[in-house]
């Protein structure tokens, strides 16, 4: 493989675990160099610039860096469903998905299988792919690691969790996940520049961010908008979460083993347009449903 060299010492994302997943060692994602892909189909449930009319081509791909109690993937993310595959198949794959109308290829927690990801990409383009590639990242990279994307990344659409490590360590058992987001965010940024869209309203270039809301985690919220807008400005899109389902682990946690309230959602969005916040997404009612959760079964694979 062409950047073998990156798992040879792994330190893709935060967690720098510098094990050999060549020789099978594993860190806590617990991949080793190959490539686990759980569903690769259509998906109609993105933001609308995303999804649009076809859908997102979207490629979820198995294992995690972070351990969030309440995944509601948590059986690709932490019990490992899906199929290996070649890079090759990736990019058959990536092209499969245009020749069924795919907006995008939208890549779903990627970051430990970037140097496999990479070699796709100039395989795909190799034979034709033409689509904007979306980086779908929790947000717990590391900065070389964004770095390695540019030129392959047209699209950035990273998760900004928490502001306050405690609630990140309870949670998603990641420390400083706060504290390193801003200058990945910042080169996310500098690689695509401010969002531009098709005639059809597609998305071809820039940064969604996306923050889930959490119950009683309002202020928290506060704060982490506060912080990207302050940084960025109308320079990214903010979208705005609500689908917040207690699963997995939740149900060990009182606190977050509820659904959101309504008005509380309601007043993170109205306190994000009293700061200024213009472009944003927000989600209807009735998102936080088990249904909207993919049937990871192999499909497309």
């Amino acid at each position: 493989m062409k950047y073998d060299y990156l798992l040879k010492k792994c330190d893709l994302c935060r967690r720098h675990c510098g094990v050999n997943r060549l020789n099978g060692e594993l860190g806590i994602c617990t991949a080793n160099d190959n490539l686990i892909v759980a569903r690769a189909e259509l998906h109609l449930w993105e933001e609308p610039p995303i999804s649009c009319e076809n859908g997102s081509g979207t490629v979820f791909f198995s294992h995690c860096n972070l351990k969030c109690v309440f995944c509601q993937n948590h059986e690709i993310s932490q019990e490992y469903k899906g199929a290996e595959i070649t890079i090759n198949r990736l990019s058959d794959i990536f092209l499969e998905l245009q020749n069924k109308g795919a907006n995008n290829i939208n890549l779903v927690t990627p970051t430990h299988y970037v140097p496999q990801i990479i070699e796709a990409i100039e395989i795909a383009k190799y034979k034709g792919l033409k689509l904007p590639i979306l980086y779908n990242t929790n947000g717990y990279d590391t900065l070389e690691t964004i770095k390695l994307l540019d030129g392959y990344i047209d699209v950035y659409l990273p998760d900004f969790k928490y502001f306050d490590d405690k609630y990140s360590i309870k949670y998603s058992k990641a420390k400083d996940y706060s504290s390193e987001i801003i200058p990945i965010l910042k080169e996310m940024v500098r690689q695509t520049g401010k969002p531009s869209f098709d005639d059809k309203g597609r998305i071809l270039k820039g940064v969604i961010i996306r923050h889930l809301l959490l119950p009683g985690l309002l202020f928290d919220s506060k704060k982490i908008i506060d912080t990207i807008y302050k940084k960025f400005k109308d320079s990214v899109y903010i979208s705005l979460m609500n689908q917040y389902t207690p699963m997995y682990n939740a149900k060990m946690y009182p606190e977050i083993n509820r659904s959101i309230n309504e008005k509380t959602y309601d007043s993170l969005i109205d306190y994000s347009l009293s700061i200024g916040v213009k472009n944003g997404f927000i989600q209807e009612s009735g998102t936080n449903s088990e249904e909207f959760v993919p049937d990871f079964n192999n499909e497309g694979v």
